[in-house]
């Protein structure tokens, strides 16, 4: 079967990891195994980008940001159009590619693909409202306006959980803003960034696309220090961990560059007293174990009503027990692999981390033996009663471990929801209007996502996403977040036959 993909979406045994759009080049840094938690196979290898491939790739994408700016947006705005049909004809395939490469369940693989297209359809209408505002000057016949220009290189540092997803939140818009791109995707899921290259290399062709609006460079950590430390790279975008995101702001912000920084989550969700416990217990479960645990966005915390806590509780291990953990790609299952076997160590540290700081289990975890687990990659999503303050609560566990906790009045739980260093996505189950109110009032949650009667993951494309605190505060996709690439631009043309100063200065000559 996975032979049928790599064929379809062109991918060979040996593939070089680095392209400037259509042509690939020799990649000549260390080659790198790209495997499988789903069974723990090497699906095929991939050559990295050494330090003479970067620059090159870097030079090449400095001249082609010279002509890709004079495009006109629209123009722009059709080739992004294109990408996006290019990659419906490849759902299927690249669903199936990102599910079994990175471990999420077929259904989250195919969502994740129709993610990218989506924000192709947002980037294609924005081609057209790239809009400035126009002030009234205080000067007579002058007119002042403001309007936005591209910074030129955008590079994207993504990480191993949305292999193609983030990718394309940020390329695409970047492309319509006239941007080029450089993309260093995880070095975890290669495979899927290497076939969105090769899907959209028709596309590129076809619109006589500058060689270098579109690179692609595969490697480690060292390739994102380059990227970061480089100043031909006006712009960062960088999704991952807090560690790893304030390494790139500290080498970025050195240089007066820009970062678009998307961090660690630890997001609650608070059950109120008011709240429909059914509905609730289905944003809950699937934030808690969707990607097994493995979302930016995925719910880690549970804030519950002193009054409605046993019941949920109840009905939380209920539906876990229902829960179905296998291989990812049969639609039956609703939780799959960690992405590799430091995932799961981690996974039992947190676990004997709860016990010694003493928490209890309403389900306990585990890791899954047998065939059908033989990539070792497999673990039991878990319940832990604790506190908030706990020192495994206040970190973010990339796993599938929730943690559930008692209040009494609704100002208590919002304060708890605050107290973590990471500020992404919150949300509250509740049919009380004035509970509604208040949690999405200034008072309330201090994310830089709050959802009422949904769970915290599975956003949408048309709202900004990014978060506060040790999030990083950045805004990718939907509403405004297009000014992240571009620069504002201040004009004043004066077009009367005088030159009178601002502020009512005299300066007689």
């Amino acid at each position: 079967m996975i032979n049928d993909i790599l064929q379809q979406l062109h991918i060979n045994a040996e593939n070089s990891g680095v392209s400037t759009g259509t042509v690939w080049l020799p990649a000549t840094g260390p080659s790198i195994k790209a495997d499988s938690p789903v069974d723990g196979k090497v699906i095929a290898s991939v050559s990295t980008a050494s330090r003479e491939n970067y620059d090159s790739v870097i030079e090449t994408a400095t001249a082609a940001f010279k002509e890709w700016r004079s495009w006109p947006a629209p123009r722009r705005g059709e080739v992004v159009r294109q990408a996006g049909e290019a990659l419906r004809k490849n759902k299927e395939a690249l669903g199936r590619l990102v599910s079994y490469e990175m471990g999420k369940s077929l259904q989250e693989g195919y969502g994740e693909v129709q993610e990218m297209i989506d924000i192709c359809d947002f980037a294609v209408g924005l081609s057209r409202q790239l809009y400035g505002l126009s002030m009234h000057s205080e000067r007579p016949g002058h007119r002042m306006y403001e309007q936005w220009h591209p910074l030129g290189i955008t590079g994207i540092i993504s990480a191993f959980n949305f292999p193609v997803a983030v990718w394309s939140w940020n390329s695409m818009l970047a492309l319509v803003c006239g941007n080029v791109c450089v993309w260093k995707p995880s070095e975890k899921t290669p495979l899927s960034a290497i076939a969105c290259q090769q899907i959209i290399q028709d596309v590129l062709r076809d619109n006589k696309v500058p060689e270098g609006v579109c690179n692609l460079v595969v490697g480690g950590r060292e390739l994102g220090e380059w990227m970061a430390a480089d100043t031909r790279v006006p712009l960062v975008s960088a999704t991952g961990s807090t560690r790893m995101g304030k390494a790139v702001g500290t080498a970025v912000g050195s240089r007066l560059g820009r970062s678009l920084l998307e961090l660690g989550g630890n997001n609650a969700i608070i059950i109120t007293a008011n709240a429909d416990l059914d509905m609730s217990l289905i944003g809950c479960v699937f934030g808690a174990v969707g990607t097994a645990g493995q979302r930016c966005t995925s719910t880690r915390r549970l804030i519950i009503h002193e009054s409605v806590y046993d019941a949920f509780t109840q009905k939380l291990a209920k539906a876990y027990q229902q829960l179905r953990i296998g291989n990812p790609l049969d639609e039956n299952n609703h939780v799959g692999p960690l992405i590799d076997k430091d995932a799961v160590r981690l996974y039992q540290q947190s676990i004997t981390e709860i016990k010694s700081e003493g928490g209890s289990f309403i389900v306990e975890g585990g890791v899954l033996e047998g065939d059908a687990y033989s990539s070792g990659c497999y673990v039991k999503p878990c319940i832990a009663a604790v506190k908030n303050n706990f020192k495994i609560v206040q970190h973010e566990t990339f796993a599938p471990i929730l943690y559930v906790m008692k209040y009494k009045e609704l100002d208590e739980a919002i304060a708890m929801q605050n107290d973590v260093p990471q500020g992404l996505s919150s949300a509250i189950m509740t049919l009380n209007l004035r509970e509604a109110e208040l949690f999405l009032s200034q008072a309330g949650s201090d994310c830089g996502i709050a959802n009422v009667n949904i769970g915290t993951s599975g956003a949408e494309i048309g709202g900004a996403f990014g978060g506060e605190k040790e999030t990083g505060g950045g805004r990718e996709s939907g509403s405004d977040a297009w000014k992240a690439y571009m620069r504002r631009q201040t004009n004043t043309i004066n077009y009367s036959t005088h030159l009178p100063l601002a502020q009512g200065i005299k300066f007689d000559l």
